[in-house]
């Protein structure tokens, strides 16, 4: 498995080998060895299955307590996937990263604790599948607008196209007025 940096220093974007044969293929996604030889160190406590169809945009979601590193792989279709250093202390705090996930490419993204993070559909349809280091606890997630002017993400969305959100999503809050990690 290749770690390849991205623009924020603790953002990995994963490439797992894959070994292909007249029968179909093997990837391995994880292994604990691999993530420590790189100074990750997390337990995953939960995994996590979603389906989408084209134009939606789930997130930006994360939780202020519990705070939960994912590892986001898509196992059928193609995601703009997105996450945002909301941590006050980084030299990265308000700046986000974006990269095309798709099943055929198998790739995955480390997104730490400390982030919000979220996916806009770019196939028909695409099932994201993520591991967790914490627990879901719906009292401490936060949603963060997904198309707020000072963080400027670059969503691939067609000229006047408008995502599919859901309400929780077109609520969100503006960066300026979130609650960000110490």
């Amino acid at each position: 498995m290749d770690f390849l940096e991205t623009t924020l220093p603790d953002v990995w974007l994963l490439r797992p080998r894959t070994y292909e044969d007249a029968r179909g293929f093997f990837r391995e996604t994880y292994r604990a060895d691999r993530f420590a030889e790189q100074g990750l160190r997390w337990a995953f406590l939960q995994h996590n299955h979603s389906a989408s169809r084209q134009g939606v945009l789930r997130g930006l979601h994360y939780q202020i307590k519990q705070p939960q590193g994912k590892l986001v792989r898509v196992i059928q279709g193609e995601v703009y996937d997105v996450a945002v250093d909301l941590r006050k202390s980084s030299a990265t705090f308000g700046q986000w990263v974006g990269v095309s996930l798709s099943a055929a490419q198998g790739q995955q993204l480390w997104v730490p604790p400390g982030f919000a993070h979220g996916f806009l559909v770019l196939s028909d349809w695409a099932e994201v599948i993520y591991l967790t280091t914490d627990y879901y606890a719906p009292q401490w997630e936060r949603t963060l607008r997904w198309d707020d002017p000072e963080l400027a993400i670059a969503w691939p969305l067609g000229a006047g196209q408008a995502p599919s959100l859901s309400e929780k999503d077109a609520a969100g809050t503006p960066f300026a007025q979130a609650e960000v990690y110490d």
